[in-house]
């Protein structure tokens, strides 16, 4: 199977591209700080701990019903008109949040809309940009401006964790602590908004499986199963330690203030960001699966370090260099999805390597919602450490003969 793809590809459509990564970054810095919130949210309203475990995986299991729908429509659909349906979605979803306290109706909301308890990465719209990306660049130039693709969503998620302590400071201009933070819900209402109109800006153009007759997958479905089964394995341990959850355990086991765990996810985003320049470098010289692996392992050994840390100090470090390492493979995996497929394929495989994902994701918040409770400590920690290195093995051993074209 050769990908229709050559490295003699039309130059990039740069307009495209930054309209894409403007609305990523609204996104993305409105999932970073909901993520943060809506635990402290949910607790303040009274909640409990498994409550918000449930309510986290059925975030996780709407993203995949819609990411599934998205990668169905993505062959037979101009790419912008998903794109801004997804924008006003979020719209709707924030205005929701800011209206609604009932546990019924959060559960609906979550399941519905674009509630996203992992940040931007998981966001049910992610296969479309995906394949706006792959046919915006080149294939020398792929891996990069998926980088790039990347670095935007994490900074933005980065700044929008630091913005989570917003309430803190809109106390002081008289409303309630809850009150604030239905109005950061309004404001992530707003950004969905000003996503569609970066999104408007996207060419439309006809879909490529349109018109080709080209099934959703053709050829390139052996690979495509094979993959989506080792990255629901992956999902399914990072699903152990969401955002959400990871925020839940410090504030539990370390009494972190709200403000202070705005900090280390900022930190934690921003180190996550600068790493995705240095994975495209990386992959040029050492293949995208090699890099994707390398730097997988050593993250996971530092999450199963700060499980066992008695410091607050300790467990802070450990994890801040998980997060310049753990993130490495995102670019990586995205491009390397892009480059095994044929062009017509593309929003298919990259929804068919998503929803697996999230579905398995979506199994994990619950349960370790359940072991917190249950006074399980940082069982889900050392599980998603594990977990991961099994499937980091796996994906060494399967796929590093397969290259993308560019490797040669």
């Amino acid at each position: 199977m050769e990908p229709t793809e050559t490295l003699a590809a039309p130059p990039r459509r740069s307009n495209a591209l930054i309209a894409l990564f403007s609305a990523r970054a609204l996104r993305d810095f409105g999932d970073g700080f909901v993520a943060v919130l809506l635990p402290s949210y949910l607790i303040r309203l009274g909640f409990s701990t498994a409550a918000i475990g449930i309510l986290a995986g059925v975030a996780l299991l709407g993203s995949a019903t819609l990411a599934l729908g998205a990668g169905f429509l993505g062959g037979r659909f101009d790419y912008r008109r998903l794109l801004l349906a997804s924008a006003f979605l979020m719209a709707a979803t924030g205005s929701a949040l800011a209206a609604f306290d009932a546990y019924a109706v959060l559960l609906a909301i979550a399941f519905i809309g674009t509630v996203n308890p992992s940040g931007g990465s998981a966001s049910a719209i992610v296969p479309i940009e995906h394949a706006v990306v792959a046919r915006e660049a080149n294939a020398a130039d792929r891996t990069r401006a998926f980088a790039r693709y990347s670095l935007v969503g994490a900074l933005a998620g980065s700044v929008g964790a630091l913005a989570s302590g917003a309430p803190d400071l809109l106390k002081w201009t008289g409303l309630s602590e809850l009150g604030a933070m239905r109005a950061m819900f309004a404001l992530y209402a707003v950004l969905g908004l000003g996503g569609a109109l970066f999104y408007a800006r996207v060419p439309a153009r006809p879909p490529v499986a349109a018109e080709k007759g080209a099934a959703a997958l053709g050829l390139s479905r052996g690979i495509v199963y094979r993959l989506a089964a080792l990255f629901s394995l992956d999902a399914f341990a990072g699903g152990f330690v969401v955002q959400s959850l990871l925020a839940l355990w410090l504030f539990q086991k370390f009494d972190l203030s709200l403000a202070a765990a705005g900090v280390f996810f900022f930190l934690s985003g921003i180190l996550s960001a600068f790493s995705f320049p240095v994975a495209a470098r990386l992959a040029d010289r050492f293949g995208l699966i090699n890099t994707m692996v390398f730097t997988h392992i050593p993250s996971s050994l530092c999450l199963i370090g700060a499980a066992f840390a008695s410091s607050l100090n300790v467990t802070l470090a450990l994890l801040l260099i998980r997060a310049a390492l753990s993130q490495m493979d995102v670019p990586t995996r995205s491009s390397y999805v892009m480059a095994v497929v044929t062009e017509p394929e593309r929003p298919a495989a990259a929804s068919f390597t998503s929803v697996p994902r999230s579905l398995a994701a979506s199994l994990s918040p619950g349960l370790a919602g359940a072991l917190f409770a249950a006074g399980g400590g940082a069982a889900p920690l050392v599980l998603c450490g594990a977990l991961k290195i099994a499937y980091d093995l796996l994906l060494l051993r399967q796929f590093r003969a397969l290259k993308a074209p560019e490797e040669g």
